[in-house]
């Protein structure tokens, strides 16, 4: 037992030799190491303090108008603005990499659509980051209805059933399936437009689309 503590106080002490040899010959080079590491963190705390905070709240402050003007229906001058304040475009570009001007994608997306402008309207909501349980399916419901405009009817029901099912929302789910069921007899395929429909009836008897699936359900077994 003696001679296995002696062995052990030997090892503890040859490492300790060690180690302060390697402090001595590297210490400069550690020491240089760690004033790196907190540089580049006080940098960071720094550039988020006083750079990106700021810079979200006037990005937020400054979206403010083209939000007005898209609740007022308002949207060429949501989209593109005027001399005194950015619209939803604008905000993108000027704004980049804050969530103004992520969510900026989404209304400018939505505005384009209601503009007509259906590619932009896809391009705008293709590149919007969405988080949350209502917007997500909203935009994907929206590429739906741009791309339904511009006849690609297959793509539409593809994004109408990733919306359904993105979220368990019963706001925009019901919603999705009744446009994908409606593509589906569009396209003639009575069975998927009547699988899509069912489910509004079983799901969600609460939607306004409950209450007038019935008819498209008996239209699309009947095709």
């Amino acid at each position: 037992m003696k001679e296995q503590k002696e062995e052990k106080v030997l090892e503890t002490n040859d490492l300790i030799t060690k180690g302060q040899a390697f402090f001595e010959k590297n210490g400069k080079l550690l020491i240089i190491i760690v004033c790196a590491i907190l540089v580049v963190l006080v940098a960071i705390f720094g550039l988020r303090r006083w750079y990106f905070q700021p810079r979200e709240v006037e990005a937020s402050e400054q979206m403010y108008a083209a939000e007005q003007w898209f609740g007022q229906g308002n949207y060429e001058l949501a989209l593109n603005g005027n001399d005194a304040h950015l619209g939803f475009a604008a905000m993108i570009d000027e704004y980049g990499g804050t969530k103004a001007a992520n969510l900026a994608k989404y209304y400018a997306g939505i505005s384009s659509l209601r503009l007509g402008n259906y590619d932009d309207a896809i391009e705008y909501l293709g590149k919007y980051k969405a988080k949350d349980t209502f917007t997500k399916p909203m935009a994907m419901m929206a590429i739906g209805d741009a791309e339904m405009e511009k006849g690609d009817t297959e793509s539409a029901i593809n994004h109408y059933l990733k919306a359904a099912n993105a979220e368990d929302n019963f706001v925009t789910a019901p919603t999705a399936l009744f446009k994908a069921g409606l593509g589906y007899i569009m396209l003639g395929k009575g069975k998927e437009a009547a699988d899509c429909l069912k489910q509004i009836k079983t799901k969600y008897p609460e939607s306004t689309e409950w209450n007038e699936v019935d008819k498209y359900i008996a239209y699309a077994e009947n095709m």
